[in-house]
């Protein structure tokens, strides 16, 4: 690194050697695309090559270093990527479902009571979960509750709400 450091290009064109392959397969492993990990690799190379200070060896291998720099800008790529389909080509039907409307009806009906019927903590739970997107470990650190209590709270409502499907 203290060559790479100095500008030597033979000391960059050695670590590269020796890491690229890893870079490429991680980048490649969360992209699943072969031109895009590539240009991982490139990016994470030149960034190195351009601020070689940004490793610091007392915490940890160049290794690990790079390859959670080579995951981070795939996830970055993956993160900038457009949706697959053009919204021109996405097919909408205009054909009423109104059997389908009836029975969504019911349904949300059925759910409303079930969770009307909940204590409120254990309500509380499931709608952080569900429609708030958190993690058990996220709600129990929002509320200041254990961790446990927490998950024994949403399985024993998720059975509740199973209970009035089954009916």
């Amino acid at each position: 690194m203290w060559a790479i450091r100095s500008g030597d290009e033979s000391a960059m064109a050695t670590l590269y050697d020796h890491y690229s392959s890893l870079v490429y397969a991680v980048a490649l492993r969360v992209l699943g695309d072969t031109g895009a990990a590539e240009d991982v690799l490139q990016e994470v190379f030149l960034q190195l090559w351009r601020n070689p200070a940004a490793f610091d060896s007392s915490r940890g291998n160049l290794g690990a270093w790079l390859g959670v720099i080579a995951r981070n800008r795939a996830i970055d790529g993956l993160r900038k990527r457009r949706p697959e389909t053009d919204i021109a080509d996405v097919v909408v039907s205009v054909e009423p479902d109104m059997a389908g409307e009836a029975e969504r009806a019911r349904a949300m009906e059925k759910v409303r009571g079930a969770l009307g019927g909940m204590p409120a903590p254990q309500r509380s739970a499931l709608e952080m979960a569900y429609f708030e997107g958190l993690t058990h470990t996220e709600i129990a650190a929002k509320t200041g509750e254990p961790l446990g209590t927490i998950k024994t709270r949403i399985r024993t409502g998720l059975q509740a709400l199973r209970k009035v499907f089954e009916t």
